[in-house]
């Protein structure tokens, strides 16, 4: 092993650096390293900057992430041997700084063989670097005893709360334990909803019902596991117990609602994702639904956060509750000359569209006689309303212009008829 933790404190380390010959080595370490990486960017520049593809290959992803440490320990290694054969005496920085760059070397080359055992997107080139830095600086602070020195300062920060003694020690650990078991539990709820979204012949609002479930049942565990981890008893939470409960009845009334009302509307399937709804004079497609709100899509692409307590307590209009098709209606006017069985049948005949229904098949009616002609509507259903009106009424209307102009049907102007009664002089001047 080329370094171990009993070798050098880190005091002793301070004190060496603060020599001359301290000094002298680690500008001859630091020298060598801008040199290495000089050389590492030159590899980069040749190997990599117009052939980013080569990321994605074993060995010459590998090869890049060795360039700076090895060269950079061979250097230094060199250097000591120079400094060791014409001084006469061991150069513990350059020491320290070979170790230092063997162990980086070690650890890039452990981190990139682990990212390529990963599948693709699982464990990006940023994250591994992350891993390696902190992995590195780990190890070299544990080699060099300054972990020691940590604790001991974190353990001198000291206060009591009641009859109990606590260091910044105790709480930088609890903090630590804490945040690792809640990251395990978020990363296993995830893993756990994302089989649930896949399993198809569940209905999907019991897939969301599980998955909530599960992520809230894991984050419970995951803190009644970190609490006596800590050392905190869980007997201290039922202190707590009767204040919660009062902040639930007051504060946190309207989010406890509205993460009830979300679990009640999943379980009794009232809405569902890609339901059409009318909630306060808006229509829209809901796309998500939270423990806290459900997403309204409208046509125009905005989208409405509508909280469950609302549609709860409110009237909803679910357009879609037992089937998705739609009723629609286009009103045409014709002129009191006209044959209205045909103009009838022509209206008809220009729903026959695509996404409109055959069964129940479209249908035409009278709905007054007004004052400039007579009125007609043309009533259908719409197999697909998520895809919109607008074209499909505009398809219609086309099609009934055509056919009206085909069999000479009149649409009439508004017309008003003025009479004069009695005499009317003209007097001219």
């Amino acid at each position: 092993m080329l370094f171990t933790r009993d070798e050098i404190e880190f005091s002793a380390l301070l004190n060496i650096l603060q020599t001359p010959v301290g000094l002298l080595e680690t500008g001859i370490g630091i020298v060598c390293i801008l040199i290495a990486l000089q050389l590492a960017r030159m590899s980069f520049k040749h190997w990599f900057s117009s052939h980013p593809e080569r990321y994605e290959r074993f060995l010459p992803y590998i090869g890049l992430r060795l360039v700076l440490p090895v060269s950079a320990f061979f250097l230094v290694l060199l250097s000591r041997l120079v400094w060791v054969h014409f001084s006469g005496e061991r150069a513990m920085v350059l020491h320290l700084f070979s170790a230092m760059l063997f162990w980086l070397a070690l650890i890039r080359l452990c981190c990139a063989i682990l990212r390529q055992a990963f599948p693709d997107g699982k464990f990006e080139r940023h994250s591994e670097h992350l891993l390696t830095s902190v992995l590195w600086l780990g190890f070299m602070s544990w080699a060099i005893g300054f972990d020691v020195m940590v604790f001991a300062w974190l353990e001198s920060i000291s206060f009591s709360i009641g009859a109990s003694r606590l260091n910044m020690l105790i709480i930088v650990n609890a903090l630590i334990w804490v945040s690792i078991i809640i990251l395990v539990a978020l990363w296993a709820s995830r893993l756990v909803e994302a089989r649930l979204m896949n399993l198809k012949h569940l209905d999907p609002n019991l897939r969301i019902v599980f998955a909530k479930l599960t992520r809230i049942g894991l984050l419970v565990t995951a803190v009644l596991i970190a609490l006596p981890v800590v050392g905190i008893d869980l007997t201290v939470l039922s202190v707590f117990g009767g204040a919660v409960g009062l902040g639930l009845g007051f504060g946190l009334q309207k989010i406890a609602s509205n993460f009830i009302s979300g679990f009640i509307i999943l379980l009794d399937h009232s809405i569902r994702i890609g339901d059409r709804l009318v909630v306060d004079n808006r229509t829209g497609y809901v796309t998500k639904m939270t423990s806290r709100y459900v997403v309204l899509k409208g046509g125009d692409g905005s989208e409405a956060l509508i909280p469950n307590d609302t549609l709860m307590s409110n009237t909803v209009i679910n357009q879609s509750y037992s089937d998705k098709a739609l009723w629609t209606s286009i009103p045409v006017q014709v002129a009191y000359n006209s044959d209205l069985e045909l103009a009838l049948s022509l209206l008809k005949q220009a729903a026959e569209q695509p996404r409109v229904l055959h069964d129940p098949a479209p249908n035409a009616f009278i709905t007054l006689f007004a004052d400039s002609g007579i009125n007609l509507e043309l009533g259908f259903w719409v197999a697909d309303p998520e895809n919109g009106f607008m074209g499909l009424k505009s398809d219609i209307n086309l099609a009934i212009w055509r056919l009206f102009a085909q069999y000479k049907i009149e649409i009439p102007y508004p017309q008003r008829e003025v009479r004069l009664l009695g005499d009317v002089s003209v007097v001219s001047k």
